[in-house]
């Protein structure tokens, strides 16, 4: 999979496994300033219309959820807040591309075309985690049906192993791949945590789709290989091949997001990751690909805080994995990198992806979502 693609498969989600609740207040004072003016840099770079996109007009549905939830992530929302007006902006431009039958996307731009479903499953995420605090009941309604018909865009979009491509099944002709998986476990269990329902009257019937984040994740386990890494697709490699620690690190938000909190699947990919990543931002170890590695794996070490590791694994005798101390070792590495703008740079896809995803990971402490709540 080339590196444009990994780089865009990112979900941006966890969902509670620890009961405590961080507050804003809880980000170290050291960072503070560099989320200030990276954030400050998103607002500036969004479009009058309300839309990110990358290098080339590329990705305009999967820049723009990503920039509003980055925004999300700082405390605002649709109606209150620093950056109430983007937000608004982007919602509505999302909602302007929700398609009659479900897709969130963009059919005339070449880049989404054939890699939809990446967009359509950010998009997802987003506006679910909107739709709590919208307060117009027309538009509240509307809200509603988008992400009702894009639950079942996406349950229609299942290949018959569990997982997505990047397009649909039919589409795609059944193929499927970890990354896209990932992205659409996220927007599903979004979608769910906003009360969307799962059941879609279609012809008079109603057709039942909550069995489908069940089967995402044994699609998940399908993928597991021996050591406990997760490959890039089921249908090319039915199981085997070599695992891949970004897709494993993500995997592991699927499975909290499930209620696997301490389950040995996801005990099997913690144990991969701590083989194969380190918490130092840019190391050997993490491979072409670090913005998209680097936040799954900083998504899941502070699900487990500073204490997590020893409920997963009560019988170790090592020192495990500690958010404070993975946040020290990453966090100076990521400011320092930062231009005087406020952006990050780099990669194919350009500032507004990795502005977005470095804000993501920055911004985890102040937990203002649910879904990034321990």
């Amino acid at each position: 999979m080339c590196k444009q693609l990994i780089l865009l498969a990112m979900a941006v989600t966890i969902a509670t496994v620890l009961p405590s609740r961080s507050r804003a207040e809880e980000v170290p004072v050291e960072y503070r300033e560099a989320i200030a003016k990276g954030l400050e840099w998103m607002a500036r770079n969004q479009s009058k219309d309300g839309h990110w996109e990358a290098f080339g007009s590329q990705f305009p549905v999967t820049m723009t959820a990503l920039g509003g939830m980055s925004l999300l992530m700082e405390g605002s929302t649709i109606r209150e807040g620093k950056y109430r007006d983007n937000i608004r902006r982007a919602v509505d431009w999302l909602m302007a591309r929700s398609m009659p039958n479900g897709l969130i996307g963009n059919p005339n731009n070449p880049s989404e075309s054939t890699r939809y479903m990446y967009g359509h499953g950010f998009a997802m995420l987003f506006l679910s985690s909107v739709v709590g605090e919208e307060e117009d009941p027309d538009r509240r309604r509307k809200l509603v049906d988008i992400l009702e018909r894009a639950v079942d865009f996406t349950t229609d979009a299942q290949t018959d192993r569990g997982g997505w491509g990047y397009v649909s099944a039919k589409d795609g002709g059944g193929f499927d791949e970890g990354s896209v998986t990932i992205t659409q476990v996220q927007g599903l269990r979004a979608a769910r945590n906003a009360g969307i329902s799962f059941d879609i009257v279609k012809g008079g019937a109603v057709k039942r789709n909550g069995e489908v984040i069940k089967r995402a994740i044994k699609y998940l386990s399908d993928s597991t290989n021996p050591r406990g890494g997760v490959i890039y697709s089921l249908a090319m490699m039915q199981g085997g091949g070599e695992g891949r620690p970004a897709l494993t690190a993500a995997a592991i938000s699927c499975g909290f997001s499930a209620g696997e909190h301490d389950s040995p699947l996801v005990k099997k990919w913690f144990r991969f990751c701590q083989e194969n990543l380190r918490s130092s931002y840019g190391d050997t170890r993490i491979g072409n690909h670090d913005e998209y590695t680097y936040y799954y794996y900083a998504q899941a070490i502070y699900m487990l805080g500073d204490d997590g590791w020893a409920r997963l694994f009560p019988d170790s005798k090592e020192q495990g994995l500690k958010w404070s101390t993975f946040r020290k070792a990453s966090f100076d590495g990521i400011v320092r990198s930062q231009a005087s703008d406020g952006s990050w740079s780099g990669g194919q896809v350009g500032p507004v992806f990795i502005t977005a995803v470095h804000l993501s990971i920055l911004q985890l402490d102040k937990a203002a979502l649910p879904i990034y709540q321990r």
